[in-house]
């Protein structure tokens, strides 16, 4: 349905929460190297990411080798830089969301091919730090899975 990117990803719990916000959406997770985090069967399940069974879940080598292999969808970079509200598009079947690290955000080269009118953000309060990623990851997802009637969900 949707595709949720995340560009390096460093903290295994948010990536863990991410594949079970996956496998209860039925969307699928693009992992770009490198990560934070060893993906290895035994690692995957000690740091809380045993969901990845339940969700379709692939590591790439990099952002341009993952796009090119979804067949260069729309693309949204989420960033607290971003100019449009996310609840203020409208998000179609297969659209492609992209987060970046925990720590820095998208890098200002990779937000910059991403079309300003899908530059998306969260509102926040002024002067707070951003949301956690994996919560950020929930709200988009959520919305634009409402947007489509909640396709697939009970």
């Amino acid at each position: 349905m949707f595709h949720i990117v995340l560009y390096q990803p460093e903290i295994p719990p948010n990536t863990g929460n991410i594949i079970r916000l996956c496998a209860n959406t039925g969307a699928d997770l693009h992992l770009i190297r490198p990560l934070g985090f060893d993906i290895s069967e035994k690692a995957v399940r000690r740091a809380g990411m045993d969901y990845a069974d339940l969700a379709n879940v692939r590591a790439w080598d990099s952002l341009d080798e993952c796009l090119a292999a979804l067949g260069r969808p729309a693309w949204f970079g989420v960033s607290t830089r971003g100019a449009v509200r996310y609840d203020r598009l409208r998000y179609r079947a297969g659209d492609t969301f992209v987060f970046g690290p925990e720590t820095r955000g998208l890098p200002q080269d990779v937000l910059d091919r991403c079309p300003p009118e899908r530059r998306v953000r969260l509102p926040m309060r002024a002067g707070n730090r951003s949301l956690n990623l994996s919560n950020s990851a929930a709200v988009l997802v959520y919305e634009a899975w409402r947007q489509l009637g909640f396709a697939g969900g009970e």
